[in-house]
């Protein structure tokens, strides 16, 4: 069983995850862990969480749910910071992940979405509800209630 679970930050395992997130060319998890030291994004507002998926004590996965900051709109929820280490993936981590995310979306938000630079899942994200809009660069998903 995966068991994604709340978290809050610093937790174990979050410099290894940031060093190998920027290692592949990502630097939203530095984001991640810039915007929770200054407060900037904390994942407190309403209908916000920041999950993640502990091994052996150490942080391996995380992503979180925001309020979407683009949409302008209080009922649009973004699934954001979304990272799993490259040993654990293909494991069904991401994508529980990713359905934690989107349940706990549904009970805040009337739409939720998605934006992936790389996506290796698109069905299992299409599993979760999402439906797929490309736009150049990136894959984006949005879910309604």
């Amino acid at each position: 069983m995966i068991a994604i679970r709340k978290i809050e930050l610093p937790i174990p395992g979050i410099e290894r995850l940031q060093q190998e997130a920027c290692d592949e060319g990502y630097d939203f998890i530095e984001t991640l862990v810039k915007e929770w030291e200054s407060a900037t994004n904390r994942f407190h507002g309403p209908g916000e969480i920041l999950c993640g998926y502990v091994d052996e004590g150490l942080l391996v996965a995380v992503g979180g749910l925001n309020c979407d900051p683009f949409a302008g709109r209080p009922d649009m929820g973004r699934i954001r910071r979304v990272y799993v280490r490259s040993a654990w993936r293909n494991r069904g981590i991401g994508r529980t992940l990713v359905a934690v995310l989107v349940d706990h979306a549904r009970t805040h938000f009337s739409c939720v979405r998605l934006r992936a630079e790389k996506c290796p899942g698109g069905k299992s994200v299409r599993e979760h509800g999402l439906c797929s809009h490309r736009k150049p660069g990136c894959q984006s998903y949005a879910v309604v209630g």
